[in-house]
C-alpha cells in the first residue's frame, strides 16, 4: 500500500487493509448501528412529523397473546339429554302457544331427530349383518325359516334329552280332588311321562284320589320338607336323585311342550344362554 494511502487511514482511524479487525471493535460496531437504527430521525420524525408515514424507530413485535384454554367438550351423554330438554321445551311451547311458528319449530326439530335415529337404526343394521358375532340372530333367529329351523333341532335335542333324564330325575305332582285345573292338567302331565318315560310320584293336597295317577300319596309335610312354597295346586316339581335337590317346574295348568321346554331349560341349559 503507498504511504500517503496508509497515512490517511490511520488518520481517520481505519486500520489498514489486510488487517483483521478485533471481535470486539465488531460487536460495539453492531450495536452501534442498531442504536442507530431503532433512533428516531430529528428532521423527519421531529420537524416534518412524518412519523405517521415512516418508522421513527423500529416498532416493538407484537405480543401474542395466550391461546385461549380449550373449551371442555360436552360428553354425548349430556348433548343426548340436551337435545331431550329442547324438544321437550318446544312441545311444551307449541302447546301453551299454538301459533304456526311454534308448531313449525317443534316438528323440524322432532323430525331431525327422527331421521337421527333412523340413521343409527340403519347403521346398527348394516354393523350386525357385518359382523357375525354382534348377531343375535344367528343364536335365535327370527325369520320364518330360520325359526322353523330351530325349533325342529330344538325339539329334536330336548326330546332326546328327557328320554333318559328318567334315569336321573322324576317329578313330583301335587294335586287336589277339589281343584278344576288339577282335573285338565293331569291328563296332560300324563302323556309327558308316559311319552319320555319319566316317573311321577303324585301327592294328594286334600287326600282325594286322581284317575291318572291311582298310586298316589297323601301330603303328610312332604310338600313342606322339600321347600316347595304356598299350596297352590297344580304344582309340579323335579327331584334330582343325585344332588337330592328339588327344582319347581311351575304352577297351574302347562301345556305338553311347556312342560317339556321348562324341564329341558332347568336342566340342561346355562342361565341366559336363550336369551
Amino acid at each position: 500500500m503507498p504511504r500517503f494511502a496508509r497515512l490517511s487511514m490511520l488518520l481517520l482511524g481505519l486500520p489498514p487493509v489486510g488487517t483483521a479487525v478485533p471481535l470486539r471493535a465488531q460487536e460495539t460496531t453492531a450495536a452501534r448501528d442498531a442504536i442507530e437504527q431503532d433512533m428516531p430521525d430529528d428532521f423527519y420524525c421531529g420537524e416534518r412529523r412524518l412519523g405517521q408515514w415512516f418508522y421513527c424507530a423500529k416498532p416493538k413485535p407484537t405480543e401474542t397473546p395466550l391461546s385461549a384454554a380449550a373449551e371442555p367438550q360436552v360428553s354425548a351423554a349430556d348433548r343426548i339429554a340436551a337435545i331431550g330438554r329442547q324438544l321437550d321445551e318446544l312441545k311444551a311451547r307449541a302447546i301453551l302457544e299454538p301459533s304456526e311458528a311454534n308448531v313449525i319449530a317443534y316438528v323440524r326439530f322432532q323430525r331431525e331427530q327422527l331421521d337421527r335415529a333412523s340413521t343409527f337404526s340403519d347403521t346398527w343394521q348394516r354393523a350386525l349383518w357385518q359382523n357375525p358375532d354382534l348377531d343375535y340372530t344367528l343364536q335365535r333367529p327370527v325369520s320364518t325359516v330360520g325359526k322353523r329351523l330351530w325349533l325342529d333341532n330344538r325339539k329334536a335335542d330336548r326330546d332326546e334329552v328327557l328320554t333318559n333324564l328318567g334315569q336321573r330325575y322324576g317329578l313330583f305332582y301335587f294335586y287336589a280332588q277339589s281343584c278344576g285345573a288339577c282335573e285338565v292338567f293331569a291328563p296332560i302331565l300324563r302323556s309327558v311321562t308316559d311319552s319320555h318315560r319319566m316317573t311321577v310320584m303324585a301327592v294328594s293336597m286334600d287326600g282325594g284320589p286322581n284317575r291318572e295317577f291311582p298310586n298316589y300319596v297323601v301330603d303328610s309335610g312332604q310338600r313342606a320338607r322339600m321347600g316347595v312354597p304356598g299350596n297352590e295346586t297344580p304344582a309340579l316339581v323335579l327331584f334330582d336323585t343325585q344332588t337330592k335337590r328339588t327344582i319347581p317346574v311351575g304352577y297351574g295348568v302347562l301345556s305338553a311342550d311347556e312342560i317339556m321346554d321348562r324341564i329341558f331349560m332347568l336342566t340342561n341349559t346355562k342361565v341366559g344362554s336363550d336369551y
